[in-house]
């Protein structure tokens, strides 16, 4: 399958065969990882930078694992022995790091834009460096939605796992919203497969940006019917939870990221979860072989219950790591031009 994307930046213009070549290529490196020898070396030779300029468990180890399963070398950056500390900007860091025989970086930043301004210098100096970006603020994080992306999937279909399998399923995204790449990235990620989409959370913790799209008669926060954002995209938004989850076949709960607020947008965790928190009863309301995600990090007991979370016949969240490593190795066999 070809690929000529340099950067994977956002999802917002992925094509559907670019999703499927990245859900078929993380399938066989699924494989791979299941042999007694999981290293290939495909990117044997190619130089591999972890730029995380913000704290991440889940997603740096995903990439350094997957740089390491395909024999690449990996530099890691970390901030605070950095010379950034000295006044050196960015971009001279990113450049630095050039300067050392870079091939792809990895970057996550909590402020949005920071991944596409070190492309766009990558690609102003007519180097071939790819830049992933590995989440910016709350603007996207690509490589979690095409992971759960290929979660889904993959439950649906192990052996050949393709977007068009989401058609038509109703996926409901719950939670604090307002400040979730991860929402950005998988609404564009779901709605592209012609799944029906139904967001779901306190009206504080919706993006101002929705309003727009909302008739004036049903901006009462009490409304129980769905309002269309999007309805080419089949994307809905909900004020209550029930709703949303009404035959649900996939819920994906989101982490309070009480680290981004700035203002009082929740009367307390418990009131939260009594209204929004994802627990065995309410599953009820959807499909009975509904499925539960959650990108981690989780608070239990806010946005989902621990016995839920750690019920294998309900909850993904464990596999959902697993995948990660397959589907960073594919976005960087990809990128990287890998062979064999």
């Amino acid at each position: 399958m070809s690929w000529t994307r340099r950067h994977v930046l956002s999802l917002s213009d992925f094509t559907p065969t670019e999703y499927d070549t990245v859900l078929q290529t993380a399938n066989s490196f699924q494989e791979v990882l299941s042999r007694r020898t999981k290293k290939v070396p495909t990117l044997q030779g190619q130089v591999v930078t972890n730029l995380f300029f913000e704290p991440s468990t889940r997603t740096r180890s995903s990439f350094e694992l997957a740089a390491k399963r395909l024999s690449a070398d990996i530099l890691n950056f970390a901030p605070g022995s950095s010379s950034l500390s000295k006044g050196e900007t960015i971009l001279d860091t990113a450049k630095t790091y050039l300067a050392m025989g870079t091939d792809m970086m990895v970057i996550r930043h909590k402020e949005a834009g920071v991944p596409q301004a070190i492309a766009t210098e990558m690609d102003r100096l007519g180097v071939r460096v790819g830049v992933l970006n590995a989440g910016d603020g709350q603007h996207e994080h690509p490589s979690q939605a095409l992971l759960d992306l290929f979660t889904l999937c993959n439950v649906m279909d192990p052996e050949q796992p393709h977007l068009s399998l989401l058609k038509d399923k109703k996926i409901a995204i719950v939670g604090d919203i307002l400040h979730s790449r991860v929402a950005r990235s998988n609404i564009w990620s779901l709605t592209a497969s012609g799944a029906e989409v139904h967001l779901a959370g306190p009206p504080t913790l919706l993006p101002m940006l929705f309003s727009d799209f909302v008739k004036p008669e049903d901006s009462g926060a009490k409304s129980e019917e769905p309002t269309v954002y999007s309805p080419v995209r089949k994307l809905f938004l909900h004020w209550t939870l029930a709703p949303a989850l009404q035959n649900a076949d996939f819920i994906m709960t989101l982490r309070l990221q009480k680290e981004r607020m700035t203002n009082y947008l929740l009367p307390s965790l418990r009131e939260y979860h009594q209204q929004f928190g994802i627990t065995r009863d309410r599953l009820a309301l959807c499909k009975p072989d509904v499925k539960v995600l959650h990108p981690g990090p989780v608070n239990r007991g806010v946005e989902i219950s621990s016995d839920l979370m750690d019920d294998p016949q309900f909850s993904l969240i464990s596999q959902q790591v697993t995948s990660g490593v397959a589907v960073r190795m594919a976005l960087l066999y990809l990128m990287g031009g890998g062979k064999g």
